[in-house]
């Protein structure tokens, strides 16, 4: 991340001492949250992660496996090894990837399964070509952590096969998914919450996140000139050029067919398009990504958050959901951290102090571990919400906090420790 010089019109006094005392708590809070991972998420005795556990940490042992979770999963055990070396956590990420290749890889066709049962035996052969990114970006981070050229091999294999298979040539972006033969399929949707559609926001979000990753560690053009792409995608097509939000639906040619806001993806997509431009080091692209970047950071700041600082989850049908899930706090913290280093406001930095405050006090389970799912407008969690299951893992609050401490120390050590 590449950080502005702050302006000598902002009072930087006690900013550095503030960010030094949350990066502790946040460095504890992951400590926490990987033991708790390690503990509760693998399945001894018939291999990879178990499939649910429920709110009040009761293991579901026949819960089947989704995809998702189990490349989320690896993804985190990676990159907790890379931030701490700890070999507990590579012995983890060996064990998921080993099983995901064994039980989630369609060796007929390619690909990844959507859903195995609990005994790894596939039950939902679909191919989601958002599971596809969820794989790459697992695969390359399991890679970036252990140097395994076999991850990475599978990692470029799922992105030649978005490309060939769920790339719309004619209309531009991917398709939502197919049968596991590659055919059509009728039914597209991600969760039965969504609408039928061809495209999605949420889906490019998640092919654009792992192609960055993967062009970290594979430098090819053709990777390169996706995720420039995509890029111009989001810009053109994606936000909404009238109210800085992200539309959520589309038709194959790009009609917007719906009017949801999503202010948890708004604010996520802040940093992660950002980031993107970033790895491809072309500062006419950083610059122009950077405000549409800060204009969705603002809407996220102005009309998404509550008097206590935190994140709503979106409107629908010109109704706010008042309820504060727990990933959209996570990725809030990280986008307003990213929009203070390009735009270095102190209001930032209080939102991202803020939202810990409201997450230390509503979001964490001081009894069962981890965070709840989501509190309601009055602090209260629901306990029909699981802790660990096909949407539920630790790859929003544990990147956060790892993204958020390394931001810490650039922010400190580059821009604030050097204001007069």
């Amino acid at each position: 991340m590449k950080l502005n010089t702050p302006s000598t019109k902002y009072n930087l006094e006690g900013y550095p001492r503030k960010l030094v005392s949350l990066k502790g708590e946040l460095q504890c809070e992951l400590e926490t949250l990987l033991k708790f991972w390690s503990n509760q998420a693998l399945d001894l005795e018939n291999g990879g992660v178990i499939g649910r556990i429920d709110h009040y940490g009761n293991r579901y042992d026949t819960a089947p496996k989704g995809c998702v979770l189990t490349t989320r999963l690896l993804w985190t055990f990676s990159a907790a090894y890379k931030t701490t070396l700890n070999p507990a956590f590579k012995v983890k990420a060996d064990a998921i990837f080993a099983y995901l290749l064994e039980h989630f890889w369609d060796y007929q066709y390619g690909g990844l399964f959507w859903e195995v049962d609990f005994k790894g035996i596939p039950t939902n052969k679909r191919k989601q070509a958002y599971a596809q990114g969820f794989g790459i970006y697992a695969f390359s981070e399991y890679y970036s952590a252990t140097n395994n050229s076999l991850s990475l091999k599978y990692a470029v294999t799922l992105f030649n096969l978005l490309e060939e298979k769920f790339k719309d040539q004619k209309h531009s972006g991917y398709i939502e998914a197919l049968q596991n033969d590659w055919s059509h399929i009728e039914d597209m949707r991600l969760s039965e919450k969504e609408l039928n559609v061809p495209k999605t926001m949420n889906t490019h979000l998640h092919i654009i996140e792992p192609y960055t990753n993967l062009y970290r560690v594979w430098k090819d053009e053709t990777l390169k000139k996706s995720i420039a792409n995509l890029l111009f995608i989001f810009q053109d097509k994606i936000i909404d050029k009238a109210t800085g939000h992200f539309n959520l639906f589309f038709d194959i040619d790009w009609q917007v067919r719906s009017q949801s806001v999503s202010f948890g993806h708004d604010i996520e997509g802040a940093w992660l398009l950002n980031e993107a431009a970033e790895v491809l080091e072309d500062q006419s692209l950083i610059d122009s990504i950077r405000q549409s970047a800060l204009k969705l950071a603002n809407n996220t700041m102005v009309h998404g958050r509550d008097k206590d600082g935190a994140v709503f989850n979106g409107i629908e049908n010109d109704i706010l959901d008042k309820d504060k899930h727990w990933w959209p706090q996570a990725e809030a913290m990280v986008g307003f951290m990213d929009a203070f280093a390009i735009d270095p406001r102190l209001e930032y930095l209080d939102a991202v102090i803020n939202l810990w405050i409201f997450i230390k006090g509503k979001l964490i389970d001081r009894e069962n571990g981890e965070w709840f799912w989501r509190v309601d407008e009055h602090g209260h969690p629901n306990p029909n919400d699981d802790k660990l299951g096909l949407w539920k893992c630790p790859y929003h609050n544990s990147r956060a906090l790892i993204e958020l401490i390394k931001r810490i120390d650039q922010t400190n050590q580059l821009t604030l420790c050097k204001t007069p």
